[in-house]
């Protein structure tokens, strides 16, 4: 009697494109996810290596940043100072200490006494470097290793959504959907591997699309334009800063003093947050506020003001009047990070993270244990 074929079936299909592509991309997936994982919290691990630079508040006279930005001018050009929040936090001036310097070199400053420190290399610097690298490039050339990155992320992509799919059960029915909402610890080894890549990786789905979607922006110049037709707004279209404004005053005028320019600013973006002012070199340059609301849902969203050298408002630009397109691709960065919600979006997307991290493993040994199982089949029915 002829063997009955098993119809191939879409599910099979779908199980078949999740298997070859798992298998074929793990290495660089896991690699990929691994570095993700450790650069979440990147600021916050060097932070705990970091020597504090202490305010000492020996009196409540604090000095004004002419005096400060005088002060520094012996390291450098100062083009810009950031004012935090919180008043016993040091003062962080940009000095550009060379013409050959591009971002410039962060100076912490006591704004009472005036004593300023270097910002300090971190030991760490580097291991996070190679990191950055490895999610990026996996440390190859930018030119070869972005579009391998680009092309594992499509595959990452690809590999979520058929996960999902093969999570859902055959048959549509609450019992059969209760096995994959949870972990059975008092099974096997190989019952438990499967959970925690069925499980977990169903708990993480929606996230690691978010990633993988955001994520493509950098590796490929087409889906960036693509993306940016979809949204009707340049993605990443901002980064020289905007409309270039200059100061409409003769170089006679008189003009604000740095005290003057935050009340003006106060007064435009009245909140608690953040500042970031500009500091003008010549004549012709402007001052450029933005701040950031402490009591935001988003630390990462900034108002953004222009003010001539003489506080007349020149230009003001707050995030809740821009279109929603605008504000969507001004939010891809931190979208794909985890900084878009502060501290608790960065937790999940660790959490993430590290199960992406996971999932080549586990689905590499799932794989293992079919192969070992058919073996062991066939072996038994030669015997029968």
């Amino acid at each position: 009697m002829a063997k009955k074929h098993k119809k191939y079936t879409f599910r099979k299909l779908v199980n078949d494109i999740h298997l070859w592509l798992g298998i074929g991309s793990g290495i660089i997936l896991f690699l990929v996810c691994l570095s993700g994982t450790i650069l979440t919290f990147e600021e916050e691990i060097k932070s705990l290596f970091a020597q504090d630079f202490k305010v000492a508040h020996s009196n409540d006279n604090r000095l004004s940043l002419e005096q400060l930005t005088k002060s520094l001018s012996a390291e450098g050009r100062v083009t810009n100072v950031t004012l935090p929040s919180e008043t016993e936090e040091p003062l962080q001036f940009t000095v550009k200490t060379s013409p050959k310097e591009r971002r410039g070199t962060t100076y912490f400053v006591d704004p009472y006494s005036g004593e300023y420190q270097k910002k300090q290399k971190s030991n760490l610097d580097g291991f996070f470097l190679s990191m950055f690298k490895m999610h990026r490039w996996l440390l190859m050339d930018m030119s070869i290793g972005r579009p391998i990155v680009g092309i594992a992320t499509i595959i990452f992509l690809v590999l979520s959504i058929s996960g999902i799919i093969l999570w859902f059960p055959k048959k549509i029915r609450w019992k059969n959907f209760k096995p994959g909402l949870k972990i059975k610890l008092s099974a096997n080894w190989k019952r438990i591997n499967h959970d925690l890549h069925n499980t977990l990786g169903f708990y993480a789905c929606i996230f690691l699309v978010i990633m993988s979607l955001t994520g493509l922006f950098w590796s490929f110049e087409w889906y960036r334009d693509a993306g940016s037709e979809v949204l009707g707004t340049k993605v990443f279209g901002n980064r020289g800063g905007g409309p270039k404004f200059t100061s409409a005053l003769s170089p006679n005028e008189k003009v604000k003093t740095f005290k003057e320019i935050l009340e003006i600013s106060a007064n435009e973006l009245n909140y608690p947050g953040e500042i970031n002012l500009s500091i003008p070199s010549t004549d012709k340059d402007v001052f450029t506020i933005t701040k950031s609301n402490a009591e935001s849902w988003s630390p990462v969203i900034k108002d953004k003001l222009v003010l001539d050298r003489d506080g007349t408002l020149m230009h003001k630009e707050l995030f809740r009047d821009k279109p929603l397109n605008v504000q969507i691709a001004s939010l891809i960065k931190p979208i794909h990070m985890g900084t878009i919600y502060g501290t608790f979006s960065k937790i999940i997307y660790f959490l993430a993270c590290l199960i992406a991290t996971t999932l080549p493993i586990t689905g590499t040994l799932i794989w293992i244990n079919k192969l070992k199982a058919k073996k062991k089949k066939k072996k038994n029915v030669s015997f029968a």
